[in-house]
């Protein structure tokens, strides 16, 4: 069996995305090199990307949402405005030229 090849995240920690399919705005706080979640989550998931892709969670604009979305489902976003999340003080040190600036706080999974 041949090992599946992985690109390189195409987004990087404090860099602003949009998802192409729901319109969220948010933050990416962490990059994992493919899907991390487990079968159960992944099936339930209505649109199943490839889990050989690079995944990212993401602080969702507005509210408390964190989402772990593929890298084929999100898209940068432009606007270069902050982005409103309760987390955002725990991950980033500053928002500068459009983008924050993550911090060293692990990002953890439960």
């Amino acid at each position: 069996m041949v090992a599946p090849v992985f690109s390189p995240p195409r987004f990087h920690p404090g860099q602003l995305v949009k998802h192409r399919r729901y319109g969220y705005r948010g933050v990416v706080v962490a990059v994992d090199s493919s899907c991390h979640a487990s079968d159960e989550w992944y099936q339930r998931n209505k649109t199943q990307p490839l889990r050989a892709q690079p995944w990212y969670h993401v602080l969702v604009d507005g509210g408390e949402l964190t989402t772990y979305a593929a890298e084929t489902s999100l898209e940068e976003d432009r606007s270069g405005r902050p982005v409103e999340h309760p987390l955002v003080p725990a991950f980033f040190s500053d928002f500068t030229a459009g983008g924050y600036v993550r911090n060293n706080r692990p990002w953890l999974v439960e």
